[in-house]
């Protein structure tokens, strides 16, 4: 089985104001990705391949009014809140927070957890105190990982070390892993390794090796979880990964880095037949 994730961050945002989408009127844009996708995605059989999109919230509802019933895409959302309603207590005192069971009441089937950039704002949150602690940061994703399956939500978790991590790799990751999922039904999680000294402009892609090393090191220590490469699955390293045999998939983002940058569901689709081999 692969598991092939979409992380749509903010590509929401038309050009006019400074973001990257020209693909459709903002109150389209998220059924319009999974109209555009949906139909192609349904030739690879559900024992085959998983295909989660995880959206903007204001994307959700349009998202998932998209889907056709069962099938194998499925829409998420950008994180949760690591708190929720209980009965007979908290009855949704979560203003400016999203919570698991309000997405899962939305239609969302996943969530997507501890990406890079949320890791850079809680660490960010925490230095205007004075704190850097990055077991905090692994601390507090472990409550949102346990919110999310209680809400009965399955989670991408993503680890991954910078560059002045690099030479203690085995250290910060493991620390991810074992603080993160520490009491976490694992059934319910994959993993998404993300190399983040490799990623962006100008810097050297993670290659083969490093990646196998790593993916090996995860399921070595999760006992066997599904590891997607999480730097970014796009043309130019879909066959590479596709022939790592400890990755199991891949997060996707956007899929034009040059000239008229942004996520175009065609492309999106080219990426997953370079990667599935068809």
């Amino acid at each position: 089985m692969k598991h092939i994730y979409l992380n749509l961050k903010r590509f929401d945002i038309p050009k006019g104001l400074g973001g990257v989408n020209s693909i459709a009127p903002i109150k389209e844009w998220g059924a319009y990705i999974v109209e555009n996708t949906k139909k192609a995605l349904a030739q690879y059989g559900e024992d085959e391949a998983e295909f989660v999109m995880y959206l903007p919230e204001a994307h959700l509802l349009s998202a998932i009014g998209a889907l056709d019933a069962g099938g194998n895409l499925a829409i998420g959302s950008q994180g949760i809140h690591r708190e929720d309603v209980k009965e007979g207590g908290n009855f949704g005192a979560f203003t400016a927070n999203r919570t698991g069971k309000a997405m899962k009441a939305l239609g969302c089937s996943s969530v997507l957890i501890g990406h890079c950039e949320e890791r850079r704002d809680k660490l960010g949150i925490m230095a205007e105190a004075g704190v850097n602690d990055t077991d905090a940061v692994n601390r507090i994703l472990n409550q949102e990982v346990k919110a999310a399956v209680e809400a009965g939500l399955t989670v991408l978790y993503c680890i991954g070390e910078s560059a002045e991590e690099q030479d203690k790799w085995q250290e910060v990751l493991g620390k991810q892993l074992q603080i993160g999922l520490k009491d976490v039904d694992a059934t319910k999680v994959a993993i998404a390794y993300e190399p983040i000294w490799s990623i962006g402009p100008g810097k050297t892609p993670a290659g083969k090796d490093y990646i196998q090393m790593i993916a090996r090191f995860v399921k070595e220590r999760t006992g066997g979880m599904a590891v997607a490469y999480g730097g970014g699955l796009k043309t130019d390293n879909a066959a590479m990964l596709a022939s790592i045999p400890e990755i199991d998939g891949g997060l996707i983002a956007l899929t034009r880095f040059q000239g008229d940058i942004g996520f175009y569901p065609d492309e999106y689709l080219e990426i997953i037949r370079m990667y599935m081999g068809r």
